[in-house]
């Protein structure tokens, strides 16, 4: 057992709350309450003073943790734990109660300097940086709120790169024009469909090509699953409304690479990562 009574009339916790081969933790109380409570607080990974000598969990397991208990109700938390893994590996997965400012201010500025972009990948951004600096702040702050993590963020106050701002895209009436040529001129016979939705109501690339039957109604489209987790209803016209399949279930294959090809045979020059995005500041631009 790991709380027991020993000759004194003590009582003692001794665990591994890290694993058999982590450090193991012996205290003794005046009573069998405070051994017991003392080791509950050991086993669900809470982290405080007592580790700030590099022990206790390291910051893989947090993580995992943040996921299980938090990340995994997030639209797009599978994929940011996937991030935050990589950047765990990058760091060298360091104990938790080691993980500083300084670590990081050190780890950004190798991030920056291109030490682990794959062969021939152009420079990261200092937008990522902060994304990432984001990611690892909000596991820590999400952690505390949660009872799990008992020490300080350890990326409070720093600040983060300034950020250029990006040119916004949008298309002109005559490239409308001349994408919807396109689009309805190629091989993928759902794809001219798919550009006129985002085009017409604000869609997300993904919201508009996985579109499904039960999301439309007479006069209107409910996107569902979204990137804010709100259903969203918009109103169509009547001549989208006709253009739309008659089937169940999805309505249209993939073709963002057909979508591709159409912007450039419709020779539409577009800023680096706004392929897609073009549709919807386009629809904002033309309210």
């Amino acid at each position: 057992m790991s709380v027991r009574k020993i000759p004194s009339g003590k009582w003692l916790c001794e665990c591994y709350p890290y694993g058999a081969s982590g450090k193991r933790i012996r205290k003794q109380f005046a009573t069998k309450s405070e051994a017991l409570s003392y080791e509950r607080r050991l086993m669900n990974s809470r982290v405080g003073d007592e580790f700030q000598d590099g022990s206790g969990p390291r910051l893989s397991e947090l993580i995992a943790r943040w996921f299980e208990m938090y990340g995994k109700t997030l639209s797009s938390g599978a994929e940011r734990k996937v991030k935050l893994e990589a950047i765990c590996s990058r760091l060298g997965d360091p104990f938790a109660s080691q993980f500083d400012k300084n670590m990081f201010a050190t780890y950004r500025e190798r991030r920056l300097s291109g030490e682990w972009n794959p062969k021939g990948k152009k420079k990261l951004s200092e937008a990522t940086v902060n994304r990432e600096q984001s990611y690892l702040h909000a596991v820590f702050a999400e952690l505390k709120r949660l009872g799990e993590w008992s020490g300080e963020n350890p990326l409070t106050g720093i600040r983060k790169f300034r950020e250029e701002e990006k040119e916004l895209a949008f298309l002109y009436v005559d490239e409308i024009e001349r994408l919807l040529i396109a689009c309805d001129e190629s091989r993928n016979k759902d794809l001219g469909v798919v550009v006129r939705i985002g085009l017409a109501t604000g869609a997300r690339w993904s919201e508009a090509e996985g579109l499904k039957q039960s999301q439309v109604l007479p006069g209107r489209i409910t996107f569902v699953k979204t990137k804010g987790k709100k259903n969203r209803t918009v109103p169509i016209s009547p001549q989208l409304q006709a253009m739309l399949p008659k089937k169940r279930g999805a309505l249209f294959s993939p073709c963002y690479e057909a979508f591709d090809a159409a912007i450039k045979r419709a020779k539409i020059e577009l800023p680096d990562g706004q392929l897609t995005h073009v549709l919807r500041h386009t629809f904002a631009s033309h309210l």
